[in-house]
């Protein structure tokens, strides 16, 4: 682990909670990094499981927020020009775009647990102008496993949390086959309302 993330850790488990917060509002280090360290944390009794839970869902939701209202407010050049800033490249942008329109705000929800797209699909969100409620619930909601997961891990690695990519790889690929299934079902019940709605 490089020294700098270990002396952002370090800092954040100082402000305890907070640190949580801040943390995935900020993203200065990877989410599931800090999520570790929370669980860590939770097993040396320090913080306790489900505050853990409750700061990282909200701070990581506000995080997306922001993403989603530089979407809406800020459109396409601007994510282009300054997108490298918050480590979200052109092709990052045109794959969450490309599977937002095909899919629709559904996939606000479901590509949360999806590589490479989980991280830029508030952008298409905003540009879009989904509503704001709807969005916020959608992310929250599936910040909640994922958050819950690597918490858990991190608690159980305890000492050991730093491998935490090695341990959670064969549980995260349920989440992403979850995910995708659900990602089918949702188009095919969007393509029955469009074919429902032909008909009538």
């Amino acid at each position: 682990m490089g020294e700098l993330i270990h002396s952002v850790l370090v800092y954040l488990e100082g402000l305890g909670y907070w640190g949580i917060f801040l943390g995935l509002m900020l993203e200065v280090i990877p989410n599931e990094l800090l999520l570790a360290y929370a669980g860590y944390l939770v097993s040396k009794g320090e913080i306790n499981f489900i505050g853990a839970i409750i700061c990282a869902v909200v701070g990581g939701t506000l995080a997306q927020v922001v993403l989603y209202w530089i979407g809406r407010y800020g459109g396409r050049p601007f994510l282009e020009k300054y997108g490298k800033y918050l480590l979200i490249s052109k092709h990052h942008i045109d794959v969450a775009e490309n599977w937002f329109n095909r899919y629709g705000t559904g996939m606000i929800f479901t590509a949360r647990f999806i590589p490479i797209v989980r991280h830029a699909i508030s952008l298409p969100g905003g540009m879009a102008k989904m509503p704001l409620g709807k969005f916020t619930l959608y992310t929250a909601l599936a910040l909640i496993p994922y958050s819950f997961l690597y918490v858990f891990l991190g608690m159980k690695l305890k000492d050991n949390w730093e491998t935490i990519d090695e341990i959670a790889g064969p549980y995260i690929k349920p989440l992403i086959i979850a995910a995708i299934v659900l990602t089918v079902l949702y188009v095919g019940y969007q393509f029955y309302l469009k074919r429902k709605g032909k008909s009538a």
